[in-house]
């Protein structure tokens, strides 16, 4: 089940956006628990029991506490919150990257472009088999895929750096990838990357969210971009 949270002063929104939501949970046989809230405070106030919360539609303008303060309030708890600001002003966007924000929906919401970015919410919440065991020199460890930002190989080991920490462990590059599936990218003969911590791509690096980069083979380029796209647009 995913659990999503509508968070705008408007009843009229709260509602039309509640409907959208559920027929878009509908076409895609998704359980979906919604819980629409009139403003930030009384957000802030339910927190503690929906820290699960999955994905947050959120208004910028609202009243005392604005969209923008609640949303620096949450990210310095809680980065694996979706975040979709909901606006009727483009003058706040670039203030998103700053709480790492899914994306900006213009009022009035299409229901198009508001389906498009709950598909890209989705995919990345919904993964199969949410973790990865690792088996280092130390002991078996367990790892969340989500968490994995890029795997380096040597010659008899490869290097799974995590948000957190790093871990060693002899397997071939190419089986984990392909253990990894598709919201992994591998770039160049000893780089894996994960899509999800994916910056940006230059024409011969890996740029990551971190500001670390990684090499990107020539003949992988219009692979990796390709991927990289579709993950982004919430096709993968």
């Amino acid at each position: 089940m995913l659990h999503l949270a509508i968070c705008d002063d408007e009843a009229v929104e709260r509602a039309y956006l509640s409907d959208l939501v559920r027929t878009w949970a509908a076409n895609h046989s998704i359980d979906i628990n919604i819980l629409p809230f009139n403003s930030a405070e009384n957000f802030l106030f339910a927190y503690e029991d929906i820290k699960h919360l999955d994905i947050l539609l959120l208004d910028i303008q609202m009243g005392d506490m604005d969209g923008m303060s609640l949303a620096r309030h949450l990210r310095q708890s809680n980065d694996a919150l979706h975040i979709i600001f909901i606006t009727g002003y483009q003058d706040f966007m670039a203030d998103g990257y700053d709480v790492y924000a899914l994306h900006y929906l213009m009022k009035p919401v299409s229901e198009a472009r508001l389906f498009a970015v709950l598909d890209k919410a989705a995919a990345s919440i919904d993964m199969p088999d949410e973790e990865l065991l690792i088996q280092t020199a130390e002991a078996a460890v367990k790892v969340a895929r989500k968490d994995i930002i890029y795997i380096e190989a040597f010659a008899h080991y490869v290097q799974i750096h995590t948000k957190a920490n790093m871990f060693e462990t002899r397997v071939n590059v190419g089986d984990i990838a392909e253990i990894l599936g598709e919201h992994f990218v591998r770039c160049h003969r000893s780089y894996v990357a994960g899509l999800r911590h994916v910056s940006h791509i230059t024409k011969t690096d890996i740029v990551l969210d971190s500001g670390i980069s990684i090499p990107l083979s020539r003949r992988l380029h219009k692979e990796v971009n390709q991927a990289f796209i579709k993950y982004h647009m919430g096709k993968v």
